[in-house]
Protein backbone atom coordinates (compact mmCIF):
# COMPACT_ATOMS: atom_id res chain seq x y z
CA UNK A 1 0.00 0.00 0.00
CA UNK A 2 1.26 3.51 -0.77
CA UNK A 3 1.55 5.68 1.71
CA UNK A 4 1.39 8.95 -0.48
CA UNK A 5 -1.31 8.26 -2.29
CA UNK A 6 -3.26 7.29 1.50
CA UNK A 7 -2.24 10.73 2.69
CA UNK A 8 -3.31 12.62 -0.66
CA UNK A 9 -6.89 11.14 -0.67
CA UNK A 10 -7.12 11.95 3.15
CA UNK A 11 -6.40 15.17 2.32
CA UNK A 12 -8.69 15.63 -0.71
CA UNK A 13 -11.68 14.18 1.55
CA UNK A 14 -11.71 17.66 3.64
CA UNK A 15 -10.45 19.62 1.02
CA UNK A 16 -14.57 21.10 -0.23
CA UNK A 17 -14.79 21.67 3.40
CA UNK A 18 -11.96 23.77 3.61
CA UNK A 19 -12.44 25.94 1.03
CA UNK A 20 -16.09 26.63 1.66
CA UNK A 21 -14.72 27.53 5.39
CA UNK A 22 -12.24 30.02 3.84
CA UNK A 23 -14.98 31.43 2.03
CA UNK A 24 -17.48 31.44 3.95
CA UNK A 25 -15.56 34.45 5.98
CA UNK A 26 -15.60 36.99 3.16
CA UNK A 27 -15.14 37.64 -0.44
CA UNK A 28 -11.74 35.53 -1.73
CA UNK A 29 -9.68 35.35 -4.39
CA UNK A 30 -8.27 31.78 -5.85
CA UNK A 31 -4.46 32.45 -4.86
CA UNK A 32 -5.97 33.50 -1.59
CA UNK A 33 -7.45 30.27 -0.84
CA UNK A 34 -4.54 28.08 -2.93
CA UNK A 35 -1.79 29.94 -0.30
CA UNK A 36 -4.25 29.36 2.60
CA UNK A 37 -4.51 26.02 2.11
CA UNK A 38 -0.65 25.59 1.38
CA UNK A 39 0.49 27.35 4.64
CA UNK A 40 -2.19 24.89 6.61
CA UNK A 41 -0.01 22.18 4.99
CA UNK A 42 -3.34 20.98 2.66
CA UNK A 43 -1.08 20.59 -0.57
CA UNK A 44 -3.19 21.99 -3.70
CA UNK A 45 -2.61 23.17 -7.11
CA UNK A 46 -4.92 25.36 -9.06
CA UNK A 47 -5.50 22.78 -11.52
CA UNK A 48 -7.61 21.17 -8.46
CA UNK A 49 -9.02 24.37 -7.16
CA UNK A 50 -10.76 25.68 -10.21
CA UNK A 51 -12.53 22.19 -11.22
CA UNK A 52 -13.71 22.37 -7.36
CA UNK A 53 -14.49 25.92 -7.51
CA UNK A 54 -16.34 25.48 -10.64
CA UNK A 55 -18.45 22.41 -9.33
CA UNK A 56 -19.07 24.37 -6.02
CA UNK A 57 -20.74 27.12 -8.32
CA UNK A 58 -22.61 24.99 -10.39
CA UNK A 59 -23.89 23.16 -6.92
CA UNK A 60 -25.41 27.03 -5.93
CA UNK A 61 -22.69 26.84 -3.09
CA UNK A 62 -20.24 29.69 -4.20
CA UNK A 63 -20.69 32.35 -6.38
CA UNK A 64 -18.59 34.82 -7.85
CA UNK A 65 -17.63 38.54 -9.38
CA UNK A 66 -15.29 39.73 -11.61
CA UNK A 67 -13.57 42.68 -9.88
CA UNK A 68 -11.14 44.96 -12.25
CA UNK A 69 -7.20 45.15 -10.99
CA UNK A 70 -5.08 47.79 -11.58
CA UNK A 71 -2.21 45.75 -11.79
CA UNK A 72 -3.50 43.62 -14.68
CA UNK A 73 -6.28 41.32 -15.53
CA UNK A 74 -9.71 41.31 -13.51
CA UNK A 75 -10.13 39.22 -10.86
CA UNK A 76 -12.49 36.95 -10.04
CA UNK A 77 -13.47 36.92 -5.97
CA UNK A 78 -15.65 34.06 -4.70
CA UNK A 79 -18.28 34.79 -1.38
CA UNK A 80 -20.74 31.68 0.05
CA UNK A 81 -24.26 31.54 -1.07
CA UNK A 82 -26.88 31.04 1.45
CA UNK A 83 -27.88 27.47 0.12
CA UNK A 84 -23.64 26.98 0.55
CA UNK A 85 -24.16 28.13 4.25
CA UNK A 86 -26.72 25.66 5.22
CA UNK A 87 -24.05 22.93 3.60
CA UNK A 88 -21.27 23.98 5.46
CA UNK A 89 -23.16 23.94 8.64
CA UNK A 90 -24.41 20.37 7.98
CA UNK A 91 -19.96 19.14 7.07
CA UNK A 92 -18.94 20.84 10.29
CA UNK A 93 -21.28 18.88 11.67
CA UNK A 94 -20.24 16.16 10.55
CA UNK A 95 -16.61 16.72 10.94
CA UNK A 96 -17.55 17.09 14.91
CA UNK A 97 -18.63 14.06 14.95
CA UNK A 98 -15.80 12.11 12.93
CA UNK A 99 -12.86 13.97 14.62
CA UNK A 100 -14.73 12.72 18.00
CA UNK A 101 -15.42 9.53 16.51
CA UNK A 102 -11.44 9.59 15.35
CA UNK A 103 -10.11 10.79 18.35
CA UNK A 104 -11.63 8.22 20.64
CA UNK A 105 -10.52 5.29 18.41
CA UNK A 106 -6.43 6.65 17.82
CA UNK A 107 -6.60 7.01 21.67
CA UNK A 108 -7.67 3.89 22.53
CA UNK A 109 -5.21 1.91 24.30
CA UNK A 110 -4.14 -2.44 23.79
CA UNK A 111 -5.50 -3.96 26.23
Amino acid sequence: MNLENTQVQMRKGILEFCILHIISRGEVYASDMLEELTSAKIMVVEGTLYPLLTRLRKAGLVEYKWVESTSGPPRKYFTITDEGNTFLNSLSLTWKELSESTNQIISEKQS
